[in-house]
């Protein structure tokens, strides 16, 4: 089963950052409809952790929302909110074990991003594109024990992409994340050809600059059913449903953010299916996934469809 996970879905359980980095942005000040992880990225095999050596993996994620949704659920507004992501993750696993059997590993991502944000009434309100916030899980350690695979990890987003207060092309966050979070992956018989993968983050935010907001919090959640398929081939194939959501857990603060925007947490949540299909002879896999949104508060809803594709040297 460890071969048939994709490379990015079992090291980028944080993989992430990156965020949907525009969201309205919190590139622009009151606003702050989404935390920094890109929802999804690691809803299958989460506990997984590769083979040891270097790997390369490449992440494209696509949000595209219409609808802005109110702190009941309710429809505020329309429109088009849409992210494109291109994650490059560079990965190191140790080929010795500690503390009980876990090996070490690290993971740098370097993103570019495309965002863009109108509406139906106003038209175009912002948008940019370029080299975007960085992300780095300098500490990651890996279980595998019998009938479960585990991971824990710490990193952190840096504010490498451009973001000005005063401007509304930004495509950085403008403010430090720090990271915990931890993959789960469960085989429910012998031949771990069923799992169950759960994976939870915890965003710490601190201010951002030049507005002198503190965003809340942010609490993430992917987790998947997966299968995998017998061929006669050399190839394996996975296939599943997959959803995550993602909850704002303390209020956001900072001299622009009225009591209201300070208590309207946001709530996301979103089902789909996911595929994995992996080459163990040539150290390669491609994985497909697609999320609905539904139920969504103080945030945008809309869908998300993420390619990834990774090669082990």
């Amino acid at each position: 089963m460890r071969n048939k996970a994709t490379l990015l879905e079992s090291i980028m359980p944080v993989a992430l950052r990156l965020l949907l980095l525009s969201l309205i942005g919190l590139g622009q000040v009151q606003a702050q409809v989404r935390g920094v992880y890109p929802l999804g990225m690691s809803a299958t095999n989460s506990g997984v952790t590769p083979e040891p050596g270097f790997m390369y993996s490449n992440l494209l994620a696509i949000y595209s929302r219409d609808k802005l949704r109110g702190p009941n659920g309710e429809l505020s507004a329309t429109g088009n909110n849409s992210v494109i992501m291109d994650l490059n993750s560079f990965v190191w696993v140790s080929r010795k074990t500690i503390l009980g059997g876990a090996r070490f590993s690290m993971l740098a991502t370097l993103p570019v991003a495309n965002n863009a944000l109108t509406s139906d009434v106003t038209g175009h309100i912002s948008g940019g594109s370029g080299f975007a916030d960085s992300y780095y899980q300098p500490f990651i350690l890996g279980w595998l024990k019998k009938g479960v695979a585990i991971r824990a990890v710490y990193g952190f987003l840096a504010p490498t992409g451009q973001f000005k207060a005063e401007r509304n092309d930004n495509v950085g966050s403008g403010y430090w994340t720090h990271a915990l979070s931890s993959g789960q992956t469960i085989y429910l018989n012998r031949n771990k050809s069923t799992s169950i993968s759960a994976f939870q983050m915890y965003e710490f935010h601190t201010t951002q600059q030049g507005t002198g907001i503190r965003p809340g919090q942010t609490l993430n959640l992917d987790y998947s059913l997966m299968q995998s398929l017998p061929l006669r081939s050399e190839w394996g194939l996975q296939v599943g449903v997959v959803g995550y959501g993602q909850w704002q857990t303390t209020d956001k603060s900072g001299p622009a953010i009225t009591p209201e925007q300070a208590k309207a947490h946001y709530k996301v949540n979103a089902l789909g299916f996911a595929s994995n299909v992996s080459l163990p002879s040539r150290k390669l896999s491609l994985g497909f996934k697609y999320f609905k949104e539904f139920s969504n508060r103080s945030t945008f809803e809309g869908y998300s469809v993420q390619i990834s594709g990774s090669i082990k040297f």
